[in-house]
């Protein structure tokens, strides 16, 4: 199981440059991937994503390259031909307009071209991107294993809480249909309201079936059940478990709605509080 929620950072530093990958994945309905690249890694974009596609399932990824130049290694020359062309240039421009602010020779040196460093294997540093890159997608996969882990133990124990409860909850169901019609035959005799058999029965099967949560208690169980293969099996888990989850909240809603008892009433509403702590956490699950 993974979580959707992790961070990695790996660099390397060699002789002429220092890169640093940084990946971010936060949860989302599918999968999502940002890269802000320097330009001369712009060419292999493409393989980055195919990668990312490879990998992963769900999450937002975000995925942030910085490429530093080492200080002292880097051979800055100044094109002379590019500098005459220019200076002859604006020799012209101030003999034809007049007024015109000076030119200072950091302005001159702004300008594209006069200024030539020294020229970078791109193939090398490309392939360097992508070896990095994949060792901080390793680093990512890792942590959201980690915590994919945490989750999994963290969604178990909320269903063996839930499981518990509805063990309690059993026992309150199983005599209340004739507990229910003892207190309606009660309630007639006070009231010396005389009814024929046939009916009384009518209105305590009626009353019963109202009552009858066995199919809301045997559901709970069933998903819970499935809810444990599904951790137990091989990704990805989110999107069933996030079904599972909405199937657990309807049938507590059920029990909460048909219930009479004080008792029963309390362990409905913590049933709700237990699924709806496992629904945040299985926003996190890939």
């Amino acid at each position: 199981m993974f979580s959707m929620t992790a961070f990695a950072r790996v660099s390397k530093v060699d002789s002429e440059r220092t890169l640093v990958w940084e990946l971010r994945s936060v949860n989302h309905r599918y999968l999502e991937h940002q890269f802000r690249l320097p330009e001369t890694a712009r060419g292999v974009e493409g393989k980055l994503r195919d990668s990312i596609r490879k990998r992963l399932k769900r999450g937002k990824v975000d995925c942030t390259l910085r490429i530093e130049q080492a200080l002292g290694d880097s051979e800055i020359r100044l094109n002379r031909a590019r500098l005459k062309a220019l200076v002859a240039i604006m020799a012209e421009v101030d003999a034809t307009a007049t007024n015109l602010s000076t030119a200072t020779a950091l302005d001159i040196l702004r300008w594209p071209g006069i200024l030539q460093e020294q020229q970078t294997d791109e193939n090398a540093l490309q392939t360097t991107v992508i070896e990095l890159f994949e060792a901080g997608l390793e680093e990512l996969i890792e942590a959201r294993g980690r915590e994919g882990e945490k989750l999994k133990t963290t969604v178990s124990s909320r269903l063996d809480k839930i499981e518990s409860l509805v063990a309690e909850l059993t026992p309150f169901y199983e005599g209340l249909a004739n507990a229910q019609k003892d207190r309606l035959i009660q309630r007639l005799s006070d009231l010396s309201v005389e009814l024929d058999s046939g009916r009384l029965e009518q209105e305590a099967a009626l009353a019963a079936q109202r009552l009858d949560v066995a199919e809301e208690l045997d559901r709970l169980s069933i998903h819970v059940q499935e809810a444990r293969n599904n951790l137990d099996s091989t990704g990805p888990h989110g999107r069933r478990l996030d079904f599972l989850t909405q199937e657990l909240n309807r049938e507590a809603n059920t029990l909460g709605a048909k219930s009479i008892l004080a008792e029963t009433s309390q362990r409905a509403v913590d049933l709700k509080v237990i699924i709806e702590q496992i629904r945040e956490q299985v926003q996190n699950i890939e």
